[in-house]
């Protein structure tokens, strides 16, 4: 046995199903002894879609994916989606091949510090200097990717230690026990939420990795709370809810900000700064807020709690519930708040206007779509459509990157959310610049039988810049290219392809693509004159009753 052969045994031990990569020199024996394994070996047609499979799958099952590269390029290439899955906490471990241990000291083909270039991306990274620690190493990586909080973390193979005969097994893995919040600190948020006039709950993406949405639910429907979620925690509370206040985290006056302008107290769960700073909600710093999470709070100018519980989620929810009471209390504005972002919402159901606004084809998407399926936003413009306008009625139904925010996640994510869940719907949104930039994975799919269809929102440009350029400078510059025919496009590689011609074809024509044995595309032509209407509509928001 060779040191790959032992690290592969190492990645079976942690229960490894996949791993999304290339083949290269410097992998060879890795690659040979997965020949022999039970993890299957998904090549892929560049890095950065290889990390974005190994991103998402890592974050809609909570164990670690695991994406291998080669050196050099082959490295570099993979960082862009490392770096996402670590600022958006989700677990995974990146492999890659080096050069041998006697060339590092000379100036060599391809060869760059690899664990100096991860250390800024991962949450630990190692380089494997002798083949006996090969089982400490692997095991401490994947302790490290799954803890909370979850994030990326690196191993570095040189090809002369792969080759090197070694001796050894995999290490147990135990399970990691919950830990729970003080008595103090739960005695403490209890008396602040009792006593608070007009609490709001705020929601992200760790009460999701917690899986917290059922105690979350019961907690806010007893005490009658209204909830916002971030991005990246859609689905936490079913967006039919009657206290569901649906998404806040666009950087402008929408109308959750006006809840915030009238709540006296924040209830923080599982709300990671990341996906919405503070500064845009609470600029002052003056709201008093309760933090309840699996981790203590950051430090931030806007975000001094004045009760940290800190522990498992569910747990620490159950418990407050158990001591305070808010009996007799509601938020009539909160109410009124959820009756207007309704009527926000329905008043495009029957929009025929062409090219298609955002907010009409979003809602059409979830009338098709079940509770279940899932959906991929890539990021653009459509980002901050679909976080706005696309509801879950369960977690991890749709994936936003709100911490990296790298353009080109979503086919290459959606590969992998059909790896994960093969009988639920899945859809890639995606703008047509974001789709230029890994439609290659395409084949990948077509190769390994995951049908998913891709809806391209297409305006001929980079749509969010266009539109930042517009607020601040008056006009667009530098943003406009061409694009191919889509429908051929996906024609040449054995898929499907679609094109909408008028509003009332999408719906018709996303039912059909999804029928389909192989991936589909759709080209929707956009209508982004939406995009300013709704800067000067957000802007007119009066938060005075």
């Amino acid at each position: 046995m060779n040191t790959a052969e032992l690290l592969v045994r190492c990645l079976e031990n942690e229960g490894v199903r996949y791993i999304f990569g290339l083949p290269g020199e410097e992998n060879l024996h890795v690659l040979e002894a997965l020949k022999h394994s039970s993890i299957q070996f998904i090549t892929t047609r560049h890095e950065q879609g290889a990390a974005f499979m190994a991103d998402v799958y890592g974050r809609l099952t909570g164990k670690a994916g695991v994406c291998l590269s080669t050196l050099g390029p082959g490295a570099t290439n993979l960082m862009t989606g490392v770096a996402d899955a670590n600022l958006d906490g989700a677990p995974l471990v990146a492999i890659t091949g080096q050069v041998g241990t006697d060339r590092m000291h000379i100036e060599s083909h391809q060869y760059l510090d690899l664990v100096a270039m991860f250390a800024p991306v991962t949450k630990w990274n190692k380089q494997i200097v002798r083949p006996s620690i090969a089982p400490e190493l692997v095991r401490k990586a994947f302790k490290i990717a799954q803890s909370e909080k979850p994030g990326a973390v690196h191993i570095d193979l040189p090809e002369n230690i792969a080759a090197m005969a070694a001796l050894g097994d995999p290490l147990s893995k135990g399970d990691l026990e919950k830990t729970y919040a003080s008595f103090n600190s739960i005695e403490h948020a209890a008396k602040l939420i009792a006593e608070a006039k007009n609490p709001l709950i705020l929601v992200g993406n760790g009460a999701i990795r917690d899986r917290a949405s059922v105690a979350l639910t019961d907690f806010a429907t007893q005490l009658n709370i209204p909830v916002a979620n971030t991005f990246m925690g859609k689905g936490v509370i079913p967006y039919t809810h009657p206290l569901a206040l649906w998404a806040v985290g666009l950087q402008l006056r929408d109308y959750i900000n006006c809840g915030f302008d009238r709540t006296d107290l924040v209830i923080a769960i599982g709300y990671d700064l990341i996906e919405y700073s503070p500064k845009r909600w609470n600029p002052d710093g003056k709201i008093p807020i309760v933090h309840i999470a699996t981790t203590h709070a950051e430090i931030d100018s806007s975000y001094i709690p004045v009760a940290e519980v800190v522990g498992d989620i569910s747990d620490s929810l159950a418990e407050i519930l158990k001591r305070t009471s808010r009996e007799g209390k509601s938020d009539a504005y909160a109410l009124e708040l959820r009756d207007d972002i309704r009527a926000d919402y329905e008043q495009y159901a029957n929009d025929e206007g062409f090219p298609i606004k955002p907010q009409k084809l979003i809602y059409d998407l979830r009338q098709v779509m079940g509770a279940e399926d899932i959906v991929i936003c890539d990021v653009g413009a459509h980002k901050m459509w679909m976080a706005r306008h696309y509801h879950c009625d369960r977690p991890n139904t749709c994936i936003i990157s709100n911490g990296f925010a790298a353009m080109g996640i979503a086919l290459p994510g959606a590969i992998a959310a059909k790896l994960v869940s093969p009988q639920q719907k899945v859809v890639a949104v995606t703008g047509d610049g974001g789709f230029m930039m890994n439609c290659q994975e395409l084949e990948t799919a077509l190769r390994i039988g995951t049908p998913f269809v891709t809806i391209i929102f297409n305006d001929g440009g980079y749509g969010l810049i266009g539109w930042k350029q517009h607020n601040q400078m008056g006009e667009e510059s530098f943003v406009k290219f061409g694009n191919p025919d889509f429908v051929k496009f996906a024609e040449s590689m054995g898929l499907k392809g679609y094109r909408v011609t008028s509003t009332q074809d999408f719906i018709p024509t996303l039912k059909t693509a999804l029928e389909q044995s192989v991936p589909a595309v759709i080209d929707c032509p956009i209508d982004y004159q939406e995009n300013i209407r709704f800067t000067q509509k957000s802007g007119d928001l009066s938060c005075i009753i």
